[in-house]
């Protein structure tokens, strides 16, 4: 053998016999040997492991989370603090943590909408530097109110559409009646609801605006029928009105995709306004005696109607207001209304109603549970620079959920009957509340504008959210 060939024999030797080693220890590094060169990586799971140990907390996460992920110098991100660690570590994938309980926590992807409690409140004591008086405040509340019409580009939606709003025969109970109505509020497309009124109606009454919530069922549950007729039995005029696209009449003109595309935002408030305008010309509708109330997603149309439409005159939003959490549908957030004024939240857009009176209505099973100790106290001190803080009240339900349920109503009932002045004392039960006994519960198909089977759907109607949309941007972007 030539000396360059036992040379070449030689290197490949060597290769086989450190070269595989070297690939090895390259491949599983992580495992044998933490150095520089290999980033000091390890297996999230595993650090997750060592943050449950070092920390002694439980960390609760879907094993799809953190599958595959690594992490780049993980002990160098270590802190004292095991929320800080946990920060370091999990913001490198967009993962956040929420705290359950003392020791307790759960991992989800990052949500633009939701925050920590603990960052809700330290963005509510920034917002309170900004103003220390009325004129502070309402110059805040007037650029809040800009930017938000702004953003949803209200101004530029046709005011008024000149077709002639769909009415179905009135349906007559014993105290009261119901009827179906559909709006087009932008052309071709529509807006279904029911207004309940009372059989006997003399002068002017109080309006209260219900629009829903996601909620199986959508505004034909019978939790919101309960509702929409006791208001009327007591002397109002109750309008509910569904949420485009959410299990509803709408669906004949879009699929259930629809309702989660951020335009939907903007036409969910232009329909708002265009329903105020339906039902407030009405001879028989109060405009000094308006409210809205809704839950959840409803609670969201409830805060944001009453912050850009003075004429709301009271607001009841029910299991929703919350300064860390905005919202995650695209119909209360999908349009950013939220970094307004360099950041905003519910609770300041709520503040925005004062000093009309406001009820908040939270509950002890989701994000408004922190609501009275956390929020409320930024709601009462924005009172206060009207001298109206008693205009503001919380009712808070420690051992309830998310919903609309039986005590809640009550207590929308007991706040609407005193700042609108009304006596449905005969409706009263000897505990004080009021009796809903006399609500007769419709089934879906009678509560709808377009008939059982859709057939009542206007000619000119738009089918397929790419049509619709498009008509939105076309408003939004086009027209001066």
């Amino acid at each position: 053998m030539s000396s360059t060939n036992k040379s070449i024999v030689d290197v490949i030797s060597h290769f086989i016999k450190y070269g595989f080693t070297f690939l090895m220890l390259s491949c599983f590094a992580p495992v044998f040997g933490q150095t520089l060169d290999n980033e000091f990586k390890e297996p999230l799971k595993d650090v997750l492991s060592e943050i449950q140990t070092r920390y002694k907390i439980s960390i609760e996460y879907p094993n799809d989370l953190v599958k595959g992920k690594w992490v780049s110098y993980a002990k160098w991100r270590f802190r004292p603090d095991a929320e800080q660690t946990l920060t370091n570590i999990l913001s490198l994938y967009d993962i956040v943590f929420e705290k359950q309980a003392s020791g307790k926590y759960k991992l989800h992807p990052y949500e633009y909408y939701v925050r920590r409690p603990e960052e809700g409140t330290d963005q509510l004591k920034m917002l309170a530097r900004k103003y220390n008086d009325k004129i502070e405040w309402e110059n805040r509340r007037n650029d809040l109110r800009s930017c938000i019409m702004s953003t949803l580009a209200i101004k530029k939606f046709p005011g008024h559409i000149a077709s002639v709003p769909i009415l179905t025969k009135k349906r007559i109970y014993e105290d009261y009646s119901v009827r179906n109505f559909a709006l087009e509020v932008l052309p071709g497309v529509y807006i279904c609801g029911s207004v309940y009124k009372p059989r006997k109606i003399k002068g002017r009454i109080p309006v209260v605006f219900n629009p829903n919530g996601h909620f199986d069922g959508a505004r034909y549950r019978p939790d919101c029928q309960y509702r929409a007729a006791t208001l009327a039995r007591m002397g109002m005029i109750a309008v509910t009105y569904d949420l485009f696209g959410y299990k509803c009449e709408s669906l004949l003109q879009v699929d259930a995709s629809a309702h989660y595309n951020s335009h939907i935002q903007p036409l969910q408030a232009i329909s708002a306004m265009r329903i105020f305008d339906f039902v407030l010309s009405m001879k028989e509708a109060d405009k000094n005696r308006v409210a809205i109330t809704g839950a959840s997603g409803g609670g969201s149309q409830a805060m944001l109607m009453t912050a850009l439409d003075d004429r709301i005159k009271l607001s009841v939003p029910v299991v929703m207001m919350s300064s860390w959490f905005a919202g995650g549908c695209p119909c209360e957030s999908g349009m950013g209304i939220h970094l307004c004024g360099e950041g905003t939240n519910n609770v300041e857009i709520a503040a925005m109603a004062a000093p009309r009176p406001q009820l908040v209505i939270s509950d002890g099973e989701d994000w408004t549970k922190y609501f009275p100790v956390d929020d409320f106290p930024f709601l009462q001190r924005v009172y206060d620079f009207y001298g109206t803080s008693g205009n503001v009240e919380n009712a808070f339900l420690a051992t309830e959920g998310h919903d609309y349920g039986a005590s809640k109503r009550q207590a929308m009932y007991a706040f609407v009957i005193k700042h609108f002045r009304i006596d449905p004392s005969w409706l009263k039960n000897p505990d004080g509340t009021y009796s809903e006994k006399g609500v007769v519960i419709e089934n879906e198909d009678a509560m709808k504008a377009f008939g059982a089977n859709g057939a009542g759907l206007p000619a000119n109607a738009l089918k397929g959210w790419d049509k619709i949309e498009a008509l939105i941007k076309h408003y939004m972007e086009n027209t001066k």
